[in-house]
């Protein structure tokens, strides 16, 4: 038996490095769609049909037409080229469920903050979170329809962002721009801790 053949098989068939990712932002920001349209398998959500109760408690202007809420979290996952396995956890948007931010954001290597320019302020909590944690971040501007548009620069103002928090355009609702704001988010994290970025994240997935 060729035991030196067996004992590189194995190395080839390394498991990829888990890296825990949050997806965070304020209400309707497209969390949840994100993390759908990404994850190789189906995702866990924990959405709820919003009711009047939610009237006087959850501000619904800009996003009228939004007829579900996560009260939990959503999870998905994906890998990228073999090398990293992304587990993604989608953090809740609404204020009474910022108790749970802490415990989610334990272990993770950096978050992804979705920005809709409809409701820019609601990116203020998450940033400063972020911040205060010093988990690094970057901030994803979701591309709705028929939302103000704004130039990357003029959001960052906006958000009063430093320069070494990088800003980006996306859609959520598209697997490759998510993918590309993943990727910007891993190099960026592994950057701000210090840690070499293998070949996998310095180009684009496949």
């Amino acid at each position: 038996m060729d035991y030196g053949r067996s004992r590189r098989e194995v190395e080839r068939r390394k498991l990829p490095t888990a890296i825990k990712i949050l997806i965070a932002g304020g209400f309707g920001a497209g969390k949840t769609t994100m993390v759908g349209a990404v994850s190789e398998t189906r995702p866990l959500r924990t959405e709820e049909i919003i009711t009047d109760q939610s009237t006087g408690v959850d501000d619904l202007s800009g996003v009228e037409t939004k007829k579900t809420t996560t009260v939990a979290m959503d999870f998905g996952r994906i890998t990228i080229r073999d090398e990293f396995m992304l587990y993604l956890f989608g953090t809740p948007g609404q204020e009474r469920f910022w108790f749970m931010w802490d415990e989610v954001a334990i272990g993770a290597l950096g978050a992804v903050v979705l920005a809709d320019t409809r409701r820019l302020a609601d990116c203020f909590p998450s940033v400063d979170y972020f911040e205060r944690r010093g988990t690094p971040f970057i901030v994803a501007v979701n591309c709705f329809e028929n939302a103000p548009k704004y130039d990357l620069a003029e959001v960052e103002l906006a958000l009063n962002l430093g320069p070494h928090v990088p800003v980006m355009l996306c859609d959520v609702r598209q697997r490759e721009s998510c993918k590309d704001v993943l990727i910007s988010l891993v190099q960026h994290a592994m950057k701000s801790r210090g840690v070499r970025a293998k070949p996998a994240v310095e180009t684009s997935a496949p």
